[in-house]
């Protein structure tokens, strides 16, 4: 069984239905409106998503992360020209401090079941994490928004300061510095900032724990010189061998505090996994 096969068979058994479709949409040649359609039932009425996109986020209501995770389907989509664009950039206007930049999360959370990590304040303030990395998808695809202007003047003026990152913080700083257009500061901060990002890399393919792999900041080739290819190759090797012999869970290694979010994180994991192989040309055929 070859590796598509034998990931299409794990997310048919797994996988929610948009991640089955994406699988279909990017490797078999179905169609992308099926998805899109999908996707638009996780938007609510403010143009935000919720409904548990971000599988750890399980209410309904609108969250600023899950606009994250339906930007990166319609990247992977080339679906920026999607309403659902414009009313997500609305939404995130709606919800934005002074500073320019959303939260990492709103207090609405408390409201509704979550990951025990999901925690804010009554007045959180803005976040690189996600902020960073919309804005860094939205340059990508040309998006012309009011929001966008003060979200990148935000990520700017937070990674000017930063000194050190945390690794969810280094994830989204790479994403804005490889996608941002203006390239001279981007590679002048991100020269300043590579090795405490670095710092926050497992390298290991067996290091336990949460930790972040390569693969996970350049799941496709970046810009910035930040691995070289004999770094990422044993990580694609693993990601090629991929194997399904475990139950619900798989690709997970972070707490899974309630059942469902194994399947729906596997689902969600295992496209990302393809992508990333076909990114790097490591796909038969």
């Amino acid at each position: 069984m070859d590796v598509l096969d034998r990931f299409e068979t794990y997310l048919r058994l797994n996988g929610r239905l948009i991640d089955r479709l994406r699988f279909e949409a990017l490797f078999r040649g179905g169609p992308r409106e099926r998805v899109l359609d999908v996707l638009s039932c996780y938007q609510n009425a403010d143009g935000g998503f919720g409904n548990a996109l971000e599988p750890d986020l399980r209410g309904a209501g609108s969250q600023p992360e899950p606009v994250e995770v339906a930007f990166w389907i319609l990247d992977e989509l080339d679906a920026f020209d999607s309403p659902m664009v414009p009313a997500a950039c609305d939404y995130l206007a709606s919800i934005s401090t002074p500073e320019g930049g959303v939260p990492f999360v709103l207090p609405s959370v408390r409201d509704t079941p979550h990951a025990p990590w999901w925690q804010t304040a009554d007045d959180p303030p803005a976040n690189l994490i996600p902020t960073a990395s919309i804005a860094g998808l939205l340059h990508k695809h040309g998006i012309t928004h009011p929001w966008l202007a003060g979200a990148t003047d935000f990520c700017w003026s937070r990674i000017a300061a930063m000194e050190e990152l945390e690794a969810y913080e280094a994830l989204a700083v790479v994403t804005f510095l490889n996608l941002v257009p203006d390239r001279g500061r981007a590679e002048a901060e991100f020269g300043r900032l590579r090795e405490a990002i670095l710092a926050k890399v497992a390298f290991d393919l067996d290091a336990p724990g949460h930790v972040h792999f390569p693969l996970d900041f350049a799941s496709a080739p970046l810009r910035l010189p930040l691995f070289g290819q004999d770094v990422l190759d044993p990580h694609l090797d693993a990601y090629l061998d991929t194997r399904f012999e475990g139950e619900g869970g798989w690709g997970v290694n972070w707490s899974i505090w309630t059942p469902v979010v194994a399947h729906e994180w596997g689902g969600h994991i295992a496209v990302q996994r393809l992508k990333t192989l076909r990114a790097y040309g490591r796909l038969p055929g």
